[in-house]
């Protein structure tokens, strides 16, 4: 196990998380959508409970933060995976039990929004500046990876096993994950050799955990008590520039990871169980341009080609311009291969963009990391409710009115307004992020 530096296998198991998080949801939105069809749930209906999960994921972000930083990202992570996993093997999915599943996705919501900030503290913690962007984007992938191989193989899993099935094996993923984090998984790293400390990234990998400041003076590690800068970071433009493409982000991500089924289903009259692989490719085109995009910037920084500002400026720029283009016209191509290829373009180029904002937490606020990245995912988790609420009170109400979803003037509402929230998001960001420290 130790053949390699520790931060690779933490960055490796950090990725795994993220790929049984995102298999997780995909499964519940694939299973509730089978067993809500089946019982006849109307769609702003299915809508709602699809939603409840982010109300529950909005409200523990900033205490993620808070907790990862006070008890350490290992302890919060397996507690969280613990809390969801659990919750997936004990409750039934029986539509018509509504309060029943709304309590499940709000447990498991919450669960799961003390992920991410603990990810960031801890990759804050073990990755130097030379290697952040790739590392970063290698983590986050995996929540493309799983969300595509979701897609691939619980549509079959529902069709011969029931959709229960899905939660069952959501459970023992995530009880794997669990034991996996549990034995290798570890808060304090230690400088590896005297290179990072040469190389100015002592500090950096140094414990962060507790609100204390740590660095190396002389070869001595000096420590002193440090107040988290809520009023700073609140009242921070940079910080608020990574809040807002984040909310933008996750809007696209989750309309169109919570609606494509029913958009195939009902809009272009195709099964998924018919669609094959075809049907993972804009998950799996989010994996490899997630990590082109962290290649490139680490390439763009360390080679000097680029600072760190217009590195971060420039992959989001491109990558949010053209996701917003892309999903303006996917409802023009009323084929499942013109939907297929639109949608991995716009997620392909959203994922390039984490590049930009996403890595920004680490820029700004290297110490402070999960406490940003809390602040931010809350934003983003916010999107979720609004957007996939939203997108089902507009189908509805285009059903209403059309008596159907198959015509494109149904989608179009569905897919604009992510696609402005992208042009004016890339903007914001172009015009008040910065790649430098503000926070110490």
């Amino acid at each position: 196990m130790m053949r390699f530096p520790k931060r690779y296998w933490i960055v490796v198991l950090t990725f795994i998380c993220t790929s049984v998080c995102y298999i997780e949801r995909v499964g519940f939105s694939i299973a509730y959508t089978v067993a809500a069809d089946a019982a006849g749930v109307n769609q702003s209906s299915k809508g709602a409970i699809l939603s409840t999960f982010y109300y529950g994921y909005a409200c523990s972000q900033v205490p993620g933060g808070w907790a990862a930083q006070k008890i350490g990202g290992k302890t919060v992570l397996l507690l969280s995976f613990v809390l969801w996993s659990l919750t997936c093997a004990l409750v039934p999915l029986d539509p018509n039990r509504v309060f029943v599943l709304i309590v499940a996705r709000l447990l498991v919501g919450v669960a799961q929004g003390f992920i991410f900030p603990s990810i960031h503290t801890v990759l804050a913690q073990w990755v130097p500046p030379h290697e952040r962007s790739r590392s970063v984007s290698l983590t986050t992938s995996g929540m493309y990876l799983g969300a595509a191989m979701g897609m691939l193989v619980l549509p079959s899993l529902v069709k011969f096993r029931g959709p229960q099935s899905i939660f069952v094996a959501e459970a023992a993923m995530g009880g794997m994950w669990s034991l996996l984090w549990f034995t290798y998984g570890s808060d304090a790293p230690r400088i590896e050799h005297p290179k990072a400390t040469a190389s100015g990234f002592g500090e950096l990998l140094l414990p962060i955990k507790g609100n204390v400041k740590s660095k190396v003076e002389n070869g001595r590690v000096s420590v002193k008590t440090a107040k988290i800068p809520w009023m700073k970071i609140l009242t921070s433009l940079p910080v608020w520039a990574i809040v807002v493409n984040n909310f933008t982000f996750h809007y696209g991500l989750y309309v169109l990871m919570n609606w494509l089924p029913t958009y195939f289903e009902l809009g272009l009259k195709l099964s998924l169980q018919d669609m094959g692989s075809s049907k993972m490719l804009p998950y799996l085109n989010m994996f490899l341009f997630s990590n082109i995009g962290g290649v490139v910037a680490d390439y763009l920084i360390t080679k000097r080609i680029m600072s760190v500002t217009k590195t971060r400026k420039f992959l989001n720029t491109i990558g949010f311009l053209v996701a917003s283009l892309a999903l303006i016209v996917i409802p023009i191509f009323r084929t499942p291969g013109g939907a297929v290829f639109c949608s991995s373009v716009a997620l392909g180029f959203l994922a390039l963009g984490r590049a930009g904002f996403a890595v920004n937490h680490m820029d700004v606020a290297p110490r402070y990391a999960g406490i940003v990245m809390g602040v931010s995912n809350t934003a983003g988790t916010l999107a979720g409710i609004i957007g996939v609420d939203l997108t089902g009170r507009l189908l509805e109400a285009a059903k209403t009115a059309n008596s159907d979803l198959t015509g494109p003037e149904s989608w179009r509402p569905v897919f604009f307004i992510p696609g402005l929230l992208c042009f004016l998001s890339s903007l914001i960001f172009l015009q008040f992020s910065t790649g430098e420290k503000i926070f110490d």
